[in-house]
């Protein structure tokens, strides 16, 4: 068995290593762009580049090293669809995902974004608290992430809302789905994360004129994709105040180029797209475990939806 691997940063032998000891009967092969590569059974990678894709067709299934594929939808036409597209499922990242959300939901929730900006001017100000029932949290998406997420929310007594492309429900939440849905999903959604798989259908789904429509002073947590969000229009809702702060982990650009407003802009929180790192050796031992699945001749889970986009 011959596994072609691709690592856009370069970094292959951490994970050459960890499928030497989590299956041992393969071959991992390093593509590269002035190589061509043997004849490979499966391939692995992210985000490919496009000499990539001849190799890509030649092979049993194509494994994902993200919970994502826009990065090889992009190609869709130029891959033959009996080679399914398998993503990563969990894998370590619904923990820091929770993690990151819930930070920046308790940081707005009890106004230390606020309370930070008073200590760099020098001012003791103790502010009223928001009120609990208030402060209610609709996130976009509910998938294995965005479940995640909702479940580490639930311990803290908010009103929870979700929204979905299809109908789907959880346990003390409200759910909404369908573009029907969605108006009423952001009127009472005093903060909203961002956990959609970015597709056509929902790139620049945060808009102006649907985050105008969540209440005064909402606030905006993206940890998804950098083209789901308008910037010019999030950068104007949050000057006007309609938006009370935004944090932002994606950005369509991305490092951030250095001239780019949101970096001037106090209200705006940026991080390096770290919400949810890739682990190497959980993903190494979930791709091993369904490679051998597809070698029984069994199903495997988080197949890819190509005419849905996830």
């Amino acid at each position: 068995m011959r596994i072609l691997l691709h690592r856009a940063d370069g970094q292959t032998e951490p994970w050459i290593k960890d499928f030497a000891r989590h299956l041992p009967e393969a071959e991992v092969v390093v593509w590269r762009a002035d190589d061509a590569p043997p004849p490979c059974d499966y391939a692995i990678t992210w985000a490919p580049p496009e000499a990539m894709l001849p190799a890509l067709a030649e092979v049993k299934a194509i494994f994902l090293t993200g919970a994502g594929a826009d990065g090889i939808l992009k190609f869709d036409a130029r891959l033959p669809h009996n080679v399914p597209i398998v993503r990563l499922g969990d894998a370590g990242m619904g923990v820091q995902m929770a993690e990151y959300v819930t930070h920046a939901v308790l940081r707005y929730y009890r106004r230390f974004d606020e309370y930070e900006a008073q200590a760099r001017a020098g001012q003791w100000t103790p502010l009223p608290q928001h009120n609990r029932e208030d402060f209610s949290i609709g996130v976009l998406g509910m998938g294995v992430l965005g479940a995640r997420v909702l479940q580490a929310l639930k311990e803290f007594g908010f009103p929870l809302r979700a929204w979905s492309r299809s109908e789907k429900s959880m346990d003390g939440v409200q759910c909404f789905h369908g573009q029907d849905g969605l108006d009423t999903f952001l009127r009472g959604s005093r903060v909203a994360v961002c956990l959609l798989p970015l597709t056509p259908d929902t790139a620049n789904i945060l808009n102006r004129s649907n985050m105008s429509k969540l209440p005064q002073g909402a606030y905006l947590i993206n940890v998804a994709r950098g083209a789901h969000v308008a910037e010019p229009d999030l950068l104007t809702l949050v000057k006007s105040g309609h938006i009370a702060a935004a944090t932002l982990d994606v950005f369509r650009n991305e490092p951030l180029p250095v001239q780019h407003p949101f970096w001037q802009e106090p209200r705006i929180t940026i991080t390096p797209h770290i919400s949810a790192l890739t682990l190497r050796r959980e993903s190494v031992q979930q791709i091993a475990g369904k490679i051998r699945q597809i070698e029984r001749g069994e199903p495997v889970a988080d197949v890819i939806n190509r005419q849905q986009g996830y």
